[in-house]
């Protein structure tokens, strides 16, 4: 049996419907917090399972009979390392024999991160399920493109980009491609105990992301990297959250160090394709109604 966990969210039902797909005889579970909202999922005959990363005893209940889990990240970053020993502790206790999880791809692991303790949860984790003597694969995720609509604004088109990460570049990822590579890999053997980096195999500059856009739109798209200050203040007095202001900029200051670009990747391999590319992607998000 494969089983999901946050299996309501975008990637977890992504993963699922990859799974559909493929023409497997392993069952798939879904470990959802509220069964109500995963009613489509049992209707296309996926098998729920209730329990939360805060109750390690829902979670051994509910990994029982698992042989794969697709432990997908919390979301509760204050929380989440705790959340993530109960997942680990959990998984060991109920007799998994693979966990794969969605870390994500970095090169700084020191305390200096610019994503701080984003990226000490997912640095932990690894170790944990290292050590935990059940065999992984580690996804080491880029960004998500599908963050960057967020990143940008409603009204990007109009106004433009306007982001404090300089010249920075990164390999966007499509979360649909990430979904498919875990399909994959929960279906294939020889993925034990490996680590994989999932990343496009282009890096792109948010200049370069606006020169697609103007093409796309045939109008000049613009990109603004102001100073941190000046971003920070400008997003506030918009009436932006600050939590939301605190995210982005750590995320552009991530892009500005340079700390997402690599020329490797592990992803075209898992696909058997190329990944879908930042042109096609911005194509789908802002022009498919054209």
């Amino acid at each position: 049996m494969i089983l999901i966990t946050g299996a309501t969210g975008h990637l977890g039902r992504a993963t699922i419907d990859f799974l559909q797909m493929k023409n497997h005889n392993e069952k798939i579970a879904a470990l959802v917090r509220d069964e109500i909202k995963a009613e489509d999922l049992r209707a296309k005959g996926v098998e729920i399972r209730t329990g939360t990363y805060d109750d390690k005893e829902s979670l051994v209940k509910a990994f029982k009979g698992v042989d794969k889990l697709f432990f997908i990240s919390g979301n509760d970053v204050v929380h989440r390392l705790k959340q993530h020993e109960n997942v680990v502790s959990a998984a060991k206790d109920a007799g998994v024999k693979h966990i794969v999880y969605t870390s994500f791809s970095r090169k700084n692991e020191t305390e200096t991160s610019p994503l701080g303790i984003l990226a000490t949860s997912h640095i932990e984790t690894d170790k944990m399920i290292k050590s935990s003597g059940i065999p992984y694969t580690l996804m080491l995720n880029s960004l998500y493109a599908d963050v960057l609509p967020m990143f940008f604004g409603d009204k990007v088109l109009e106004n433009g980009i306007f982001l404090p990460a300089g010249d920075g570049r990164t390999p966007f990822t499509t979360r649909n491609d990430i979904a498919e590579a875990a399909a994959n890999i929960l279906t294939t053997p020889g993925h034990e105990n490996k680590e994989y980096i999932i990343a496009n195999t282009e890096n792109y500059s948010l200049q370069q992301a606006a020169d697609i856009l103007s093409d796309l739109s045939g109008k000049k798209i613009s990109y603004a990297s102001p100073e941190q200050s000046v971003y920070k203040d400008t997003l506030t007095k918009a009436g932006v959250p600050a939590e939301y202001v605190g995210i982005i900029s750590s995320f552009s200051e991530a892009i500005r160090q340079g700390e997402f670009e690599t020329s490797l990747t592990d992803l075209e391999k898992l696909l058997k394709r190329k990944p879908v590319s930042l042109k096609e992607f911005f194509r789908n998000t802002y022009f498919s109604k054209n």
